[in-house]
């Protein structure tokens, strides 16, 4: 077992800890308010020898045992920033009110977070229903009832379960269960079975029509640098985003390109722009990466940048700066693929870059 930390909304430290094999597929076990990530220590063993790997993590301390609305939304964003740093989708498993918080965390984008959710004992919650949020779920979602204690059979999880788009529902048998170690197996059974429809041991497999976040966990098995793709807007106001998708093209004539999505607030800029910088990012500029990948903030205040020979914005410090003329655009599918002949590049070869695997950054290692 290992122990390490997650960061969690506004910085604060999660504690938690791994077990089982890192190529294994991943499941977070997420302990009800109260319990420490211990407290399903005989269960994640026990998913562990079934060829799982298991991480579970402490939620965040809370003043009262009746969580408040912010209690709840700092729940939330800590899952969600847990999800962000595991590098491959897991199958969330949720305990009692933990189930309130990921139910919520993974509506409505959750398939590009989880592979799939388990909600055990999760108490009835009206609100998932009423307000949508069960509605957009849009993953594989088991309701286990009596999974940890006996639970009846109520008419709202029912609901619950009719209402999530892929949603199953799985009862503890009371006959069958004497005591607490028959109670552990069952709900080990239940999640076996889960697991193996839904997150299968052997190799993935992508084919048409299949859930695009599969395709994407394939492409994330190609290691890629990182750039920042710049341009100034009507206004003269510098804009730019985090872009992997990029490669050079030709050295007579010097072509590049990169892919954009036509969903990033930036694209517009991008699609029309006369001229464009790609700033490729060394091992330093991280913080750069997350923040040009984010919205809703000033991406260039506080960071060193300067205007190139054609006016855009080039950043300090970058491995390689290119700036570009705009030679064509081609639609893509989703992204359109922005091609741009290079008219000055500057680098600093010396620098290691930057580099993305798999949903994690990652850098150099030399033998």
């Amino acid at each position: 077992m290992t122990s390490f930390d997650f960061k969690g909304f506004g910085g604060l430290r999660l504690a938690a800890d791994r077990l089982g094999d890192e190529n294994d597929p991943p499941v977070l076990l997420v302990p009800d308010a109260g319990d420490g990530r211990g407290a399903w220590r005989d269960v994640a063993e026990a998913l562990v020898l079934s060829g799982r790997r298991i991480v579970s993590f402490d939620l965040r301390e809370t003043d009262t045992a009746e969580w408040s609305g912010d209690d709840l939304v700092a729940h939330v964003e800590d899952l969600r920033a847990v999800l962000a740093q595991m590098g491959s989708r897991p199958v969330v498993v949720a305990a009692h009110r933990a189930g309130h918080i990921a139910a919520r965390a993974l509506s409505p984008d959750g398939a590009h977070l989880a592979a799939g959710l388990v909600l055990v004992d999760m108490p009835d919650d009206s609100d998932l229903i009423a307000n949508g949020t069960a509605a957009r779920i849009s993953l594989p979602t088991l309701v286990m009832r009596g999974g940890l204690s006996p639970a009846e059979c109520t008419a709202a999880s029912d609901v619950l379960t009719n209402t999530l788009p892929m949603g199953e529902c799985a009862d503890i048998d009371e006959a069958d269960v004497d005591h607490a170690t028959d109670r552990r197996e069952a709900l080990l059974g239940q999640l076996l079975a889960f697991l193996e429809r839904h997150q299968p041991r052997d190799a993935m497999e992508f084919k048409a029509g299949s859930d695009p976040r599969t395709l994407r966990d394939a492409m994330g098995c190609f290691a890629t640098g990182i750039t920042i793709v710049t341009t100034l807007d009507e206004a003269g106001v510098p804009a730019g985003l985090t872009a992997n998708s990029f490669t050079s093209v030709s050295l007579d004539p010097p072509l590049l390109l990169v892919c954009i999505s036509n969903g990033a607030g930036t694209a517009p800029l991008l699609r029309d722009a006369a001229h464009f910088g790609v700033n490729v990012l060394q091992i330093g500029q991280q913080p750069a990466s997350n923040r040009f990948a984010m919205k809703g903030e000033d991406r260039f205040s506080g960071l060193p940048w300067a205007t190139g020979q054609t006016g855009v914005p080039l950043l300090g410090g970058s491995l390689v700066s290119f700036e570009c003329q705009r030679e064509a655009v081609h639609e893509a599918g989703d992204h359109f693929i922005l091609v741009g002949r290079v008219v000055r590049a500057q680098f600093e070869p010396h620098r290691d870059p930057l580099l993305y695997f798999r949903g994690k950054y990652r850098r150099l290692h030399f033998a």
